[in-house]
């Protein structure tokens, strides 16, 4: 069993659900209505709508959206122990002070450490010490999140498994002019897209920004010279963009440990540059994708930038490197490993 209850990352769950069923394991996604557009469509395995019957469709972003949820959290928590399996996997526990007490937890149980100290939670390090401690092992996406874990949370390290982030499938296509920077995926605070208009304004380059934003944006929207496609994308729309762009930005503050759309921009063999972030660095850094540069150095970005945009030479040696990483970091490889753990504690 798969455990997303605010479909946080549905994509990511139904990738890994349609590579664990090629396996030959019994699938099945336990989550939400996903708020954001359509929800990919099963591919053998199950998905079943547990948590939110009534704030996932009625409230949007009302502010009466969340203690309608708290309140539907428990009864999901409650339903989810009625459903046998052999393992449950939580990909997410978004209300962490309800889920270190009833969230079904235990030694054949695992939980994926997306983001190591989630922001709304990140000071409060025993509430996730004890988190991760009620699970029989913790997967992440790269060694920093390892060593977070061990260093700053206190898990021990023996049940810590590595797992890297698989690089998200997308249309290979170079349609672009060659000066059109991107910005996509949810627009969260943490992204910091006022560090790729003002990089984009210092190089005098096209700027697109494409996502659903979960703030308020309108004093970026002031700023001259980029186009805005607000809302959420389909990954057609995802692809058009990247086909169209010459570098995708990605100009994190350490909030997390991997970025999807980063991935996402991989599976297109576009070429990145990004802070190093969380555990962002590890894919473009070991298959040469881009460039990388220290946290919120907006001057070292843009000089990356500019090199990749300025020099043919650098430009296609990082579009390879994003299509190595597609070809290796692959869903199937990660489903293989997620089934070998699985194995293990099922064998205890």
């Amino acid at each position: 069993m798969l455990i997303d209850p605010s479909a946080f990352t549905l994509p990511y769950d139904h990738q890994l659900a349609v590579g664990l069923s090629r396996l030959g394991v019994e699938v099945e996604l336990v989550t939400s209505r996903f708020r954001f557009g359509s929800p990919p469509v099963p591919d053998g395995y199950r998905r079943r709508e547990l948590f939110y019957p009534v704030s996932s469709r009625l409230f949007e972003r009302s502010a009466l959206r969340l203690p309608v949820k708290a309140t539907e959290h428990t009864v999901g928590l409650a339903r989810l122990r009625a459903v046998p399996c052999d393992i449950r996997h939580v990909q997410w526990a978004p209300l962490p002070e309800l889920d270190v007490r009833l969230l079904p937890a235990g030694p054949q149980s695992v939980i994926t450490a997306h983001d190591i100290l989630p922001r709304r939670t990140r000071e409060r390090r025993e509430l996730w010490r004890r988190m991760y401690s009620r699970f029989g092992a913790v997967v992440v996406h790269s060694e920093n999140g390892r060593d977070r874990l061990v260093d700053e949370v206190g898990v021990d390290a023996a049940r810590i498994t590595v797992i890297p982030h698989p690089v998200f499938p997308g249309s290979v296509r170079y349609e672009d002019d060659g000066r059109t920077l991107a910005v996509f995926g949810l627009l969260q605070r943490y992204k910091q897209v006022e560090h790729a208009i003002e990089l984009a304004h210092r190089l005098g380059v096209r700027l697109v920004v494409a996502g659903d934003p979960l703030y308020d944006i309108g004093a970026l929207r002031a700023r001259p010279g980029v186009e805005w496609r607000l809302g959420y994308q389909s990954d057609g729309q995802i692809d058009e963009l990247l086909a169209t762009s010459t570098v995708a930005l990605f100009p994190y503050r350490a909030e997390l440990d991997q970025s999807g759309a980063l991935l996402r921009a991989l599976g297109s063999g576009v070429a990145v540059a990004a802070y190093d972030v969380g555990g962002i660095a590890a894919p473009v850094r070991r298959y040469r994708a881009g460039a990388v540069v220290p946290p919120d150095d907006l001057d070292a970005l843009t000089a990356a930038v500019q090199e990749l945009l300025e020099s043919p030479g650098a430009l296609e040696a990082a579009r390879a490197g994003a299509r190595r990483a597609a070809a290796e970091l692959t869903w199937d490889g990660a489903a293989h490993d997620h089934a070998a753990l699985y194995e293990r504690l099922l064998a205890r």
